[in-house]
């Protein structure tokens, strides 16, 4: 740790006995003569997806403009409607058949963030950059991009009438060739984000989790030392972000724990918790305390893979999510894949109202402020296998560059790469022409 009298260096870590933490921004990291004005917070991007499509009855509202009552999938984010934009008619038409017959599924998630329709294929598998790496690559961030998701899937195989594991179980594409599989077990992303033994080999990261009983025991001499030179809201700030990260140990710890003593039958990654909702909030306060420490400012979050089967028992359905959607319009059915549906966007508003609750330094607003989080899906009618006005929602206000609390509806067949080039020049990357981009989107900073 370096502190000067002028200012506390942006790149500032908390170190000791093999291990590293990065502070959150603070007003001590601004120059003298800059803390008079208000600071530039980094903006972040994130894209959260869910699989199978949505029960589009309980998605779309019936109106356009100012948000007013939330259909039912969407009313747990009625206390933040305020802070988020609801898009219609976005199409990927690169996740439709053309020429290639069955494989929504593939191509749907394949699609998703490159824009491209990707080759039908077991082997030979090829897609294209995808817009988030595109951002990543621009970034002057420890981590260029963080890849999560919830759902252990293979890589390779055929997991959709052709169409290889790597386009279901991915959405960052490093390049044509390389997705960039997400972090699944929330020790290997917290060892991502705050370890320094990553390249340990396995016998020695035993030894050292052994004795490791908390990142923060060995920081603790610098992290005091660091108190004495801050203002009372930075020492505050501090305060807040090490508890964080205390917190997301003891979830870590007794999601272990609770592992230890259930046997679920099957192989698991270790340190997983049993219960979905409290796997989406560990990995997704983790992604906050990155954001609050610009750790990364570019993050996709694959909820459960494209095509999964997996059962919400937790709420009363046995049932597999990917056959429920097939539904031939049985109300029973339908009704199901709405309660999931709802669910999934239950744990999302539980992480709004974290980030909203997340303050930026020096007044300038909440991290989620700073922030352009898409949710959505790939398809948008899961029965049908439907690739227009795919579900999508925007939280966040993009520092300054969004008016959310609308619902703004675009001509049909409008392109979903239409938006994603539209926020890749918010945050700094100015690109021509993206996937099957015709332009930018239009209307999102207007009242």
């Amino acid at each position: 740790m370096i502190v000067t009298r002028k200012s506390l260096p942006r790149r500032t870590f908390l170190k000791g006995a093999g291990a590293a933490v990065a502070v959150p921004f603070m007003d001590a990291m601004l120059p003298a003569l800059a803390r008079a004005q208000s600071p530039r917070a980094p903006l972040r991007m994130a894209f959260v997806y869910v699989p199978n499509g949505i029960d589009m009855r309980h998605w779309n509202p019936d109106y356009e403009g100012a948000l007013g009552v939330l259909p039912r999938t969407l009313a747990p984010l009625e206390p933040f409607k305020s802070e988020i934009t609801l898009l219609g008619n976005l199409t990927h038409n690169t996740g439709r058949a053309l020429l290639d017959g069955a494989g929504d599924h593939g191509r749907c998630s394949g699609s998703y963030l490159t824009g491209v329709q990707v080759n039908k294929s077991v082997v030979d598998v090829r897609a294209s950059v995808s817009c988030d790496q595109l951002v990543a690559g621009a970034m002057d961030t420890r981590l260029p991009s963080l890849e999560v998701g919830l759902e252990d899937a293979r890589q390779a195989g055929d997991c959709d009438s052709g169409y290889s594991c790597a386009y279901t179980n991915n959405l960052a594409w490093r390049n044509e060739t390389q997705p960039l599989p997400p972090v699944l077990d929330p020790r290997a992303l917290f060892d991502r984000l705050f370890g320094v033994g990553a390249a340990l080999a396995p016998e020695a990261r035993a030894q050292r989790n052994r004795y490791r009983r908390s990142i923060l025991d060995f920081i603790a001499e610098d992290a005091r030392a660091l108190q004495t030179v801050l203002g009372p809201t930075d020492r505050r700030k501090l305060d807040e972000y090490l508890g964080a990260i205390r917190d997301i140990e003891l979830q870590i710890d007794r999601a272990e724990r609770d592992n230890a003593e259930i046997d679920p039958g099957m192989l698991r990654p270790y340190g997983v918790p049993q219960d979905f909702a409290e796997h989406f909030k560990l990995m997704t306060d983790m992604i906050t305390v990155a954001f609050q420490a610009d750790i990364t400012r570019v993050v996709t979050f694959l909820v459960t893979r494209e095509g999964t089967s997996r059962a919400y028992r937790e709420i009363g359905i046995s049932d597999g999510h990917h056959p429920l959607t097939h539904h031939r319009n049985q109300v029973e059915l339908m009704d199901k894949v709405a309660e999931i549906n709802r669910y999934h966007v239950r744990q999302f508003a539980g992480w709004i109202e974290r980030l909203h609750a997340s303050p930026e330094p020096a007044g300038s607003g909440s991290i989620l402020d700073n922030s352009m989080i898409v949710y959505g899906a790939g398809l948008a009618d899961g029965n049908r296998h439907t690739h227009d006005d795919l579900p999508t929602l925007i939280a966040g206000r993009g520092g300054g560059s969004i008016q959310p609390g609308r619902r703004i509806v675009y001509r049909r067949e409008t392109p979903m790469c239409n938006l994603f080039l539209t926020m890749m020049d918010r945050m700094g990357v100015h690109m021509e022409h993206f996937g099957d981009s015709t332009g930018r989107i239009a209307g999102l900073d207007a009242a």
